[in-house]
């Protein structure tokens, strides 16, 4: 078989942020700033570091915000020029330049697997990855690790093909906010053949304590089974269930166990989290931003 490049990736952005209210009341959850740069830039920027050449990002109402960061912004490139502020002018220049980023509306909140359906004329007869908005994973280039995406693309080409699902091991405590593998056999030390893929279980019914986090491989033929996918719980169309439809048709379903920090920044204490870690990571904030966390434990310890 000649496998294809994996060239495109999807990025779903239509849901509500309903976990971190009022933030996102008028503002998209992929907006919401990690310091100084929104959410769903990190992903772009992971994407950009992993090869990919064209960007889909799934869009609803309100979320103009999120083309209108990625597209050139004149008035503001035109007055940072005129004060002579270039290093900003090459910041926010290089955000319109980053990839060939594409939009598609998602018209009705029908769930995660309807999202990806609506890129089904962008993907076309290609293998593809997903990378959800909530997901922020973080890797470190100064010391050789590999954007995740680059990971999983790179585990698709050894595998020859399959549905690839990102995964890390949670705490128990928290198996039931996740989709949970049940794994069939071990491909590698990080890779396992997938029997099941139980969504949201009770610490109880879990078979293992791998959940899916955020990053996918898909193959387009995914896409002819979404279309027969009936709504599941809250109506939704689940991506879940036509994954695992396309399992029982003969499709190889992987969980890769990927290196890397993640963060839920769809959950406020993650956003939180994240915004502490980035900061003592960030090269003008973290002396600040260390010796500010060292006073404040002394005064509350």
């Amino acid at each position: 078989m000649n496998l294809k490049k994996i060239r495109k990736a999807v990025i779903p952005a239509a849901g509500l942020g309903t976990r971190v209210l009022p933030a996102t009341k008028a503002q998209p959850k992929e907006m919401l700033a990690i310091v100084d740069k929104p959410a769903l830039q990190y992903l772009v920027e992971e994407l950009v570091e992993s090869g990919i050449e064209e960007i889909l990002i799934v869009t609803g109402r309100n979320k103009v915000s999120i083309e209108n960061h990625f597209d050139y912004s004149y008035e503001l490139e035109k007055t940072l020029e005129e004060n002579g502020k270039k290093d900003l002018l090459k910041v926010v220049h290089d955000i319109s330049k980053m990839s060939n980023i594409y939009y598609v509306r998602q018209k009705k909140p029908l769930g995660l697997g309807h999202a990806i359906g609506c890129a089904e004329a962008f993907v076309g007869n290609e293998p593809f990855v997903v990378l959800l908005g909530d997901d922020v994973i973080y890797t470190d280039s100064a010391k050789g690790e590999i954007p995740v995406t680059k990971q999983l693309i790179n585990k698709y080409e050894q595998l020859n093909g399959g549905t690839i699902l990102g995964v890390q091991e949670v705490p128990e405590k928290n198996v039931n906010k996740y989709g949970i593998i049940s794994p069939l056999k071990k491909i590698d030390e990080s890779t396992v053949e997938v029997a099941d893929f139980v969504e949201k279980p009770s610490l109880e019914e879990a078979p293992s304590k791998l959940a899916a986090l955020g990053r996918y491989v898909l193959e387009p033929e995914i896409f002819s089974f979404l279309k027969n996918t009936k709504p599941g719980k809250g109506g939704e169309i689940q991506l879940t269930d036509a994954i695992l439809d396309m399992k029982k048709s003969g499709n190889k379903l992987y969980a890769y166990d990927f290196k890397g920090l993640r963060y839920d920044t769809g959950d406020k204490f993650g956003m939180f989290v994240a915004n502490i870690e980035f900061g003592l990571r960030h090269p003008e904030l973290k002396d600040k931003a260390q010796e500010y966390l060292k006073n404040l434990y002394e005064k509350i310890k």
